[in-house]
């Protein structure tokens, strides 16, 4: 395990819900495991197919539960059984950096527990955005059933915790006000990987032509890809690229206007190209966080963004991005329009994506670390 710490060693290890999807909280972890080289890395679901092959090289520890094939592919069939997973993580160390949005920061152990938080549950305390709009009735019923338990068990995970980080306001906002507790804003890492990689070719004829607008996320109801995809039949002469996996991949390539493409799987040589080549990224989701502006940003290429949530704290209205009221499709449309017709400093928006480096979160979180197990020093030390 990993030491750290002025006056002492401490053993540190990693915790996250589960490695089953690429996305920016798996990205964070990656960051952890680079500030924390020895640390092991505990989860309750791991498929390496799924997630980022960076994980291949950690030290990964897995749940019993992931003996279960099927659910290292389906995480949400998993979630009646994943409370007694993560409880049955038992963590053989000082201080625990649990990543965290429903599970990690209720595994086992004596440790200390730092929780990094990027949102309470959501499919406990936000069913509706969780679910999709046409989610059914035995689906809806079956996650009300589990609801109640699960909200003791997190909560009583929550308060067991040492400390919370917050990555956002609007999540410091609603961790206080789901468990009662106090946090402090630590800003999730921009990594530098897409600049650090060659540039891949994308067998995409639009992609290769250039001059469209970006889309990467996930693909699920909260993320309002539908709307985004929808805002181009106000925008005939435009082109959408719409770049991530999800549930709503068929349903979303179906409905879709022409002048909308999508991609999936594409390497960090390949994402590297996607922004290069584009005017500029669109998101419409009430983020927590919102971290793909602040990629795009690091190629100087601005946002249209939705005026809420993680947003309001990454991006900067007028010199990184434009911001659009609602996530409907007249006013994404407008929003995108804005983002085409202004003109962008380069250099600015270059400047602000270099403010959150990956060294200035992790020094953040070893000095967190180191004031949880080390004793203040004597005044006369100070």
């Amino acid at each position: 395990m990993t030491t750290t710490g002025g006056r002492g060693t401490t053993t540190v290890a990693i915790a996250h819900d589960y490695l089953t999807q690429r996305g920016g909280a798996e990205r964070v972890v990656l960051a952890l495991a680079k500030g924390f080289p020895d640390a092991p890395i505990y989860t309750t679901l791991y498929d390496p197919e799924g997630t980022f092959p960076e994980f291949r090289d950690l030290d990964v520890r897995p749940s019993r539960l992931n003996r279960i094939g099927p659910l290292r592919k389906n995480h949400r069939a998993a979630l009646p059984l994943l409370p007694a997973a993560a409880s049955s993580l038992r963590i053989d160390a000082e201080v625990v950096i649990a990543s965290s949005s429903g599970w990690a920061h209720g595994f086992g152990g004596t440790h200390k527990t730092l929780v990094y938080c990027y949102s309470p549950a959501r499919w406990l305390y936000q069913p509706d955005v969780y679910l999709s709009a046409d989610a059914g009735l035995l689906q809806r019923a079956g996650l009300k059933s589990v609801s109640m338990p699960l909200r003791r068990w997190d909560r009583r995970a929550a308060s067991r915790a040492d400390r919370y980080l917050a990555i956002s306001t609007v999540v410091q906002e609603r961790i206080r006000a789901t468990y009662g507790i106090e946090s402090a804003i630590l800003p999730a890492p921009l990594s530098d990987r897409l600049r650090a990689v060659e540039p891949e070719p994308v067998d995409d004829p639009v992609v290769r032509d250039g001059g469209y607008v970006l889309c990467v996320s996930r693909l699920l109801p909260y993320k309002n890809v539908d709307k985004v995809a929808a805002a181009f039949e106000h925008l005939p002469d435009q082109h959408l690229v719409v770049v991530g996996r999800g549930p709503e991949w068929d349903a979303l390539r179906r409905d879709a206007p022409g002048n909308v493409t999508f991609l999936r799987d594409l390497t960090d040589g390949q994402m590297r190209t996607v922004y290069e080549r584009s005017h500029g990224l669109v998101a419409a989701s009430h983020e927590d966080y919102g971290l793909t502006p602040l990629e795009a940003a690091l190629f100087g290429k601005p946002s249209a963004v939705l005026a809420a949530g993680g947003f309001l704290d990454t991006m900067k209205d007028g010199s990184t991005s434009v911001f659009f009221d609602a996530p409907t499709p007249e006013s994404i449309a407008g929003g995108v329009r804005r983002l085409l017709e202004s003109g962008w400093d380069e250099h600015t928006i270059l400047a602000h994506a270099n403010r959150f480096t990956e060294s200035a979160f992790v020094a953040r979180l070893r000095d967190e670390v180191t004031s949880l197990t080390e004793p203040p020093l004597p005044q006369e030390e100070q």
